[in-house]
């Protein structure tokens, strides 16, 4: 059993500086869309430097929960600002290579394969996938959960039991990289493109274009400004 009790460890300057820019963003009653005062300000109004400001506004933008308007300042993405704690951010930094490297092996295959092995009720579930993504980025949504309808009805149109076990295994790491590449300043309505340009080969049953289109959209997956953060430098 794992001992309960962990080290103490002292908050970065940064990651104090991210806790009272949530506190403020509550207080004041934030919502999605709107500014955050300026750099100068609220570096003065918290008595910290103005880099130290910088790195905690980026941990914010790592995370999807503000974007960052060169010349124009900074906004809100969703209603509050409720970051994870900067440890499970290094955390999930680590293993998300690992995880997209699998998800490339096996899904490309998967994409190969269901352009061979579709079956009309297969192509059913695709499609009835890409208009729920699409309703849901339509309302405002990510799209979450009709990617992952898409991407199951894909290794589902493969039959290949053994594939289809090997990604049930990995479900939760996989729903990891979808959230992170999901909450991508533009990326919902590039993903749903994406999806339709693989549905199009599978329909089409040609399993080198499917294998592309996969291979390619997971490129895509696989640019998140998490990976591109340094947690040192933060």
């Amino acid at each position: 059993m794992s001992d309960p009790l962990r080290p103490v460890t002292r908050l970065r300057l940064y990651e104090q500086v991210v806790r009272q820019l949530r506190a403020y963003a509550d207080a004041a009653g934030l919502r999605s869309g709107d500014r955050l005062p300026s750099e100068r300000d609220l570096a003065d109004r918290l008595r910290v430097s103005r880099a130290s400001l910088k790195q905690a506004i980026v941990v914010l933008e790592v995370q999807g929960l503000v974007e960052i308007r060169h010349g124009g300042g900074t906004y809100l993405r969703t209603d509050s600002l409720h970051p994870e704690p900067v440890d499970e951010l290094v955390e999930r930094r680590r293993r998300l290579p690992d995880v997209l490297d699998a998800r490339e092996a096996m899904e490309t295959k998967l994409a190969e394969l269901a352009a061979a092995r579709r079956t009309d009720a297969d192509l059913a579930e695709i499609d009835a996938a890409l208009d729920a993504m699409r309703a849901e980025i339509e309302d405002g949504a990510f799209g979450e959960d009709g990617d992952r309808r898409f991407h199951a009805a894909v290794t589902a149109a493969a039959h290949s039991e053994l594939l289809a076990d090997f990604m049930a295994r990995i479900g939760a790491q996989i729903a990891e990289t979808r959230r992170e590449s999901l909450r991508q300043p533009a990326r919902p309505p590039r993903s749903l493109a994406q999806h339709t340009k693989i549905a199009e080969a599978i329909r089409a049953q040609d399993p080198p274009a499917a294998a592309e289109a996969m291979r390619a959209h997971l490129d895509t997956v696989r640019r998140v400004r998490l990976l591109t953060w340094n947690p040192d430098q933060a």
